[in-house]
């Protein structure tokens, strides 16, 4: 393959363009898949992990163009051989989770190295220690950490960017009132999703302080004391008929850490969105029949989970029942996956917007797995093109409307209209 001219970055001379960290585990596997389906010839690409034999494996699985991808070794309990592996690389794709078990001492070293690093996660309070511990480092070697490069929280966050930015050109000040509606939603539940889950019920329960920071609307904010109070409680058991769509509808499961994202993107980015936007997130279940009830068993699924996972004797059996990490759906079964996502939003002026973000994909599996790719992709080849930062960021801030179009170009649907 010949070499792809790279743009003048601090790591443009390194050996390896993107390093895929956890490529055995069954979502680092299909990352793997869709990079070597889909990654220009000459992006260089190795494979990480803690087996060689594990990598060779992965690696015998994939299309022919990938048999001479390098296997690197390292383990997150090793921060020597972290280095290592970052000091190699441009950027780093992580899917080694729970990541506030597994996660820090990686984001660290990248961000001492400056290179780029992508994730997965969905935990609030592995985010906001990333900040707390990592922001300033990120700053002063140009690193850009971009967490949360997935469903968590991928169509959320550039929903309400390519939202804010369509109202801004057309001069209707900003947003007020932005909800996104989970219109469609088919796919798998994810074990590593599930893990994560389990931890953070841990860290809490073994430091009650962090309850707050967890379920703070502005957890994520990088200047908490400059954000409004927050208006109602974040994550309470609601059902509403919705004036947007005329649907029943209930808080999205996934919708406090999406939201935070979002909060802390437009933090970010000066409060470009609108010191006044109120955001959160709700799954629509129809306007006719069972809906009412769908959408109350949908309002009691998180509570739920919480309640199992931090109750003795439910905990037990929670494991037993619900997906461990590392497992994932038949082929068959991810192949009739889709989703769609609207985001409703007024703005100052009165004027309202929709912005759809869908694609036919496995949300959490193969869908994941274009985004989080892409994201990679977009750190190697459009640096030029991307919002020009560093530290600790999100996708609207870290890779913006570049990252968008990367989507759109993998079959994904995504589009602002004024209604």
């Amino acid at each position: 393959m010949t070499s792809p001219s790279h743009p003048t970055t601090p790591t443009a001379d390194r050996e390896l363009d993107i390093v895929v960290y956890g490529a055995t585990g069954y979502v680092g596997g299909l990352i793997a898949g869709h990079l070597a389906r889909h990654a220009p010839d000459g992006v260089r690409i190795a494979l990480a992990g803690r087996s060689v034999g594990r990598l060779e494996s992965v690696r015998a699985g994939l299309p022919a163009r990938a048999a001479d991808w390098p296997l690197v070794v390292a383990d997150s309990d090793d921060a020597g051989s972290l280095a290592t592996m970052a000091v190699r690389t441009r950027v780093v794709l992580s899917t080694v989770g729970p990541y506030a078990r597994h996660g820090l001492p990686l984001v660290g070293v990248c961000a001492e190295l400056g290179t780029d690093y992508v994730d997965l996660t969905g935990e609030t309070l592995f985010v906001r220690d990333s900040i707390d511990r990592f922001e300033e480092a990120a700053r002063e070697s140009g690193a850009r950490i971009v967490h949360s490069c997935g469903f968590d929280s991928v169509p959320s966050d550039l929903g309400v960017l390519l939202t804010a930015d369509q109202v801004h050109e057309d001069g209707e000040g900003t947003l007020l009132e932005t909800t996104l509606h989970v219109r469609r939603m088919k796919g798998g539940f994810s074990g590593g999703t599930l893990d994560s889950m389990r931890v953070q019920v841990d860290t809490v329960r073994g430091d009650r302080s962090r309850v707050r920071t967890a379920i703070d609307p502005y957890a994520l904010s990088p200047d908490r004391e400059a954000e409004p109070e927050p208006v109602g409680r974040i994550g309470q058991v609601w059902l509403e008929r919705s004036a947007d769509t005329g649907s029943w509808a209930a808080p999205f499961f996934m919708g406090t850490f999406n939201a935070q994202v979002v909060r802390r993107s437009n933090a970010l980015a000066g409060w470009a969105y609108g010191r006044g936007m109120r955001y959160r997130e709700v799954v629509d279940t129809g306007r006719k029949g069972a809906a009412p009830l769908k959408a109350m068993a949908m309002a009691a699924v998180m509570p739920a989970l919480v309640t199992g996972f931090s109750t003795p004797g439910l905990r037990q059996v929670a494991d037993r029942v619900l997906p461990s990490p590392g497992e994932g759906p038949s082929e068959k079964s991810r192949a009739a996956g889709e989703f769609a996502m609207e985001v409703h939003a007024t703005t100052t002026t009165g004027a309202r917007y929709v912005t759809t973000v869908s694609a036919p994909f496995d949300p959490g599996y193969d869908g994941t797995a274009v985004m989080i790719g892409e994201a990679a992709l977009a750190l190697v080849l459009d640096r030029p093109r991307l919002p020009d930062t560093a530290g600790v960021l999100t996708p609207a801030t870290g890779l913006g409307e570049v990252y968008a179009a990367r989507l759109v170009d993998q079959g994904f649907t995504i589009g602002t209209r004024r209604t």
